[in-house]
């Protein structure tokens, strides 16, 4: 009889940790098997991007980040596409925020050509992700859109950029600085 509630705690046991097992790898989103492809892209920063981060296309998750390591300068992120989707050559990847404050995720859009990345390509075309505190920064000292302020002497500054006529301050009735 003891022997028999011993076999089943033992049992029940084993069980639990198994369940417990299943449940931490498919919560984890733990890959077993290899059903998906490496292609690298190269960012001038990865803003935040970590490894594990979720691939998206149209909405749909196509992938995972496997690593966001430095390379020449660059962030070179590994990510692992689903077999069953085929990039194309002139796809685009852009970092992307869930939410103001949310994670960082890799949007794919197509591209339109016939030939496609092969395992071990790299995604030429990428976007950087959006600085919020560079943005929220631009829009509370009035620099949305600009680089750089406009020189106030001589009315040189963005708009003057590469030989395009600017406005000069002073033509719009403006005092002469002092």
């Amino acid at each position: 009889m003891k022997a028999d509630a011993e076999l089943f705690v033992g049992t029940l046991l084993l069980g639990v940790c198994g369940l417990l097992g299943y449940l931490s790898l498919q919560l984890g989103q733990v890959e077993l098997g290899s059903d998906s492809y490496p292609v690298y892209a190269d960012f001038i920063t990865a803003g935040g991007l970590q490894d594990g981060a979720v691939i998206e296309l149209a909405g749909v998750e196509i992938g995972r980040v496997e690593r966001v390591r430095l390379a020449d300068y660059k962030a070179r992120v590994t990510l692992k596409i689903r077999n069953d989707i085929a990039l194309q050559e002139d796809t685009q990847a852009a970092i992307k925020t869930k939410g103001l404050i949310g994670e960082r995720y890799i949007v794919i859009t197509p591209g339109y050509s016939s030939d496609t990345i092969a395992p071990g390509g790299t995604i030429d075309k990428t976007l950087e992700p959006v600085d919020i505190q560079q943005v929220i920064g631009e829009f509370i000292f009035g620099n949305v859109g600009n680089n750089q302020a406009p020189d106030q002497t001589t009315g040189n500054g963005p708009d003057r950029q590469n030989g395009e006529e600017g406005t000069d301050l002073w033509s719009l009735g403006l005092d002469e600085p002092s």
